[in-house]
Formats: structure tokens, C-alpha cells, sequence
């Protein structure tokens, strides 16, 4: 029971379980819920390669972890680095195998983010501005891929709530190379946002994306269906804005190992509320 433990910290769960909302969320602006089976197939593809993005970043990040999160199951010994490598594997193949029964559009987005979740834990996170990218496009591609599972095809709601979790993303991720600083520069020589323009400069350009986020929200409200008018929708994304335009003040004048750990779990809850916004005002929707 424990190993099963660690290996759901390893694999970051609570991300996975995000990720089911997105694609749901998804497929109901595409239409709505395909068929069981078809419906089963699309959660298990993005919950086993998120698991694999997860435990292979673990692998090649032991050495930033025992500076950063020591508590890490790899870091703690709970698992080895072989058995990241196991699980990494194994869950992407499932989940790419499980993508060929749906259709064309959720193999290739599969076989693309399985991909490039390898490519970035072995060197795009070195990379200035492309790890953070590829994250934060991570956190909005299952909205695209929710959309093709249904439609086959992605409409202008789709694109704009992507764009609206992708600019928090990359927000949120431009905070982390902040928290991070010291880990990522001395382990791994990341050429992080952090570490290139400065905290203080870095901390202002995470605070102007998460202001664009928020206007795009706020757009969604005043004119795109099912968001349009949607008493629902207006209450819970006005908390959201809120948390993450106070995170991102906050951030420009704020330091310290509490306040770094209090944000990112605040944030964390913000764009997953951000989701939950999503996926209620279509199931509740209360419009004025």
C-alpha cells in the first residue's frame, strides 16, 4: 500500500485528475459525452501519459529534487529510478494504445505529447521559454484533444478557453522557475525565466499573463456560448481571476520558502477551480 503511495505522489494524481475535467469539459462544448466506450478510452490516454510525464521528470530530476523537494519519492528511496523508468513506460504505452480506438486526432495528439513529455524532462526544460511552453500547453491540449475525441473538430470556445489555461500555465510555470531558482541552477543549469531576466522582471511578465488570462475570462462571459451570460460561469471564474491576479501581485513583492509553498498549492487550487468553472457552467448553467 505504501509503494502504490509513492507511486501516485511520483505521478502526480491530483494532476490526472485535472486533466479527466479538461477533456469532459471539452466534449460537452464539442457536443457532448461520445459513447462509454469510446468515453472510458478518452480519460485513460491523458491520465497514463500525464502519469508518464510525471515519473520520468522524477528520473531525470532527482538531482534538483534533493535540492528543491526532498520529499520526493525518489529522493526519499521509496522508488528507484528503475522504477520510474517502468512506470513511465508502461503508462505511456497503454495510453497511446488506448488512443487507436478512438480515433486518428487523439493517436497523433497522443503519440505527440507522449513525445515530447520524454523530450522535456531530458533537455527542453533547460531551455528558456520552451519547457515552460511545452507545460503550460500540457495544461491546455486537452481541451483540443476533448474536442477532436467528440467532433473531430475544435470550435472558437475550445480555442479560447486553451488559451486562457495556457497563458495561466505559463504564468504559473514562470513562478515556479522563481521558487526553483536555486535547484534548477545549481543541478541542472536551467536557463529558466528566473534565472535570465531576474525574479523582480520575471515575477511582472507572470503578472501580465495572468492579467490576459483573465481578460480573455472575462470575454468568454460577455460573448462566446455556453459562457455568455452564464450566472455559473461569472461567480466561480470571478474567484479564480481573483486568486490568480492577487498570486501574481503578490509574487512581485513577496519571498520565501512559506510564501513559495503557499503559492504554488494556491495556484494550483485556482486552475483547477479554473476547470471546475469550465465543466459546471455547462452542467449548471443559470444564465441571466
Amino acid at each position: 500500500m505504501s509503494k502504490l503511495g509513492a507511486i501516485l505522489r511520483l505521478t502526480r494524481i491530483e494532476h490526472s485528475l485535472m486533466l479527466v475535467i479538461a477533456v469532459v469539459a471539452a466534449e460537452l462544448m464539442a457536443g457532448g459525452i461520445p459513447t462509454p466506450q469510446v468515453f472510458a478510452l478518452s480519460l485513460v490516454t491523458p491520465i497514463l501519459i500525464s502519469m508518464a510525464a510525471f515519473a520520468i521528470n522524477d528520473y531525470y530530476d532527482i538531482a534538483v529534487d534533493r535540492a528543491n523537494k526532498k520529499k520526493r519519492p525518489l529522493v526519499t528511496g521509496e522508488l528507484s529510478r528503475c522504477d520510474a523508468l517502468v512506470i513511465t513506460y508502461a503508462c505511456l504505452a497503454i495510453g497511446i494504445l488506448a488512443s487507436v480506438f478512438i480515433n486518428i486526432y487523439a493517436f497523433v495528439i497522443a503519440v505527440v505529447f507522449g513525445g515530447l513529455a520524454l523530450l522535456y524532462s531530458y533537455k527542453l526544460k533547460e531551455l528558456l521559454f520552451w519547457g515552460n511552453a511545452y507545460i503550460a500547453f500540457s495544461m491546455a491540449i486537452p481541451f483540443i484533444y476533448g474536442s477532436y475525441v467528440e467532433s473531430q473538430g475544435i470550435g472558437a470556445a475550445v480555442i479560447l478557453v486553451a488559451a486562457m489555461i495556457f497563458l495561466g500555465g505559463i504564468a504559473r510555470e514562470i513562478h515556479g522557475t522563481i521558487r526553483d531558482l536555486k535547484g534548477d541552477t545549481a543541478a541542472r543549469n536551467v536557463r529558466s525565466f528566473a534565472k535570465v531576466f531576474g525574479v523582480r522582471s520575471s515575477a511582472l511578465i507572470a503578472f501580465v499573463l495572468y492579467l490576459i488570462a483573465i481578460a480573455i475570462s472575462i470575454f468568454l462571459f460577455v460573448a462566446i456560448m455556453p459562457f455568455r451570460l452564464n450566472a455559473t460561469y461569472l461567480v466561480l471564474i470571478l474567484i479564480t481571476d481573483i486568486m490568480l491576479a492577487w498570486l501574481g501581485m503578490m509574487h512581485i513583492y513577496m519571498r520565501g520558502r512559506l510564501f513559495y509553498s503557499f503559492s504554488r498549492n494556491l495556484s494550483l487550487a485556482a486552475m483547477a477551480l479554473a476547470l471546475v468553472t469550465i465543466l459546471l457552467a455547462q452542467l449548471l448553467p443559470f444564465y441571466i
